[in-house]
């Protein structure tokens, strides 16, 4: 009883402010509700409506080719810091707060500093690229230029990726590179057949964080090409994300019921995918004394 009274705060919380409206979600995605007036139930309704929407479909695949840009080129941007901080010495400490700290920059001064550095005519981006003699696009108004800036905007905020590899680089024990040099294994095949399999577990668990935050991407995109008439103009359609499109049936037209059908349907999609990459992480995730 002790044990469930300390708890008992949370477990309210948990009911009160997360259980029960996933639930009453799942409720209105079979009604038709705007705020005003009472919950209609209608019956699959908002679900075959989903089927034929063409923004739906839109939204989906900008959400997934954002997904494929974005997780990759996290997890390899992350990974190469963090073994250049292997390499800092007694300064580890210092550069991983420096790293760490952009996470702590709201969302919304992200997606300002994002049309601010990659602005076509005075962004820092294209001043950098023209130093080289690449003319850089209109990261902003060009719309096949929106998804990549995006994704390599999302760089910022990979300082807790790279805390996550650093702390698995420094778990890799040191005599199987000691044991790969005898053998004449090169730094690449060291890095190949010794720190990816032995750093996997870090992989596999960020791939999967990673993927989940792609998939739900809003805060960033919304503030740089929702909130600026300028912007939205030019590339609403290429920076239209799936929870952008839900939170516009939301909170923009107040089709609460449709939203909600659209919550799930992205809860589904979170689950299949999560449970493939589960499913193929048994051929390419090694755990410390597992057996082959």
């Amino acid at each position: 009883m002790a044990a469930f009274g300390f708890l008992s705060p949370w477990i309210v919380g948990f009911v009160v402010f997360t259980a029960g409206p996933i639930i009453y979600s799942l409720y209105l995605a079979f009604t038709n509700y705007d705020i005003i007036n009472e919950p209609e139930l209608i019956g699959t309704e908002n679900f075959q409506e989903m089927m034929g929407d063409p923004r739906v479909r839109r939204a989906l695949w900008n959400t997934f080719v954002f997904a494929v840009m974005k997780v990759p080129l996290t997890m390899a941007t992350a990974l190469a810091l963090a073994m250049l901080l292997l390499r800092v010495g007694r300064a580890v400490g210092f550069f991983r707060t420096v790293f760490y700290l952009p996470v702590m920059t709201p969302a919304v001064a992200v997606g300002i500093l994002f049309l601010l550095l990659f602005n076509g005519d005075f962004g820092i981006v294209n001043r950098a690229l023209a130093l080289v003699g690449i003319d850089g696009p209109n990261w902003t108004t060009d719309g096949p230029w929106v998804k990549p800036g995006l994704a390599l905007m999302a760089l910022w905020a990979l300082g807790g990726t790279v805390i996550i590899y650093l702390a698995a680089l420094n778990n890799v024990p040191q005599d199987l590179y000691e044991a790969a040099a005898i053998d004449g294994a090169s730094p690449w095949k060291q890095f190949r057949h010794v720190t990816l399999p032995m750093i996997s577990g870090a992989l596999f668990f960020t791939f999967i964080i990673q993927t989940i935050a792609a998939f739900q991407t809003f805060d960033e995109a919304y503030t740089a090409f929702f909130g600026n008439r300028a912007t939205a103009a030019f590339s609403s359609d290429a920076a239209l994300f799936y929870v952008i499109y839900l939170f516009q049936q939301a909170f923009q037209f107040f089709h609460m019921g449709y939203a909600s059908a659209l919550a799930w349907l992205l809860f589904v999609i979170i689950m299949i995918v999560t449970a493939i990459q589960v499913r193929l992480s048994n051929r390419f995730v090694y755990y410390e004394g597992q057996t082959r």
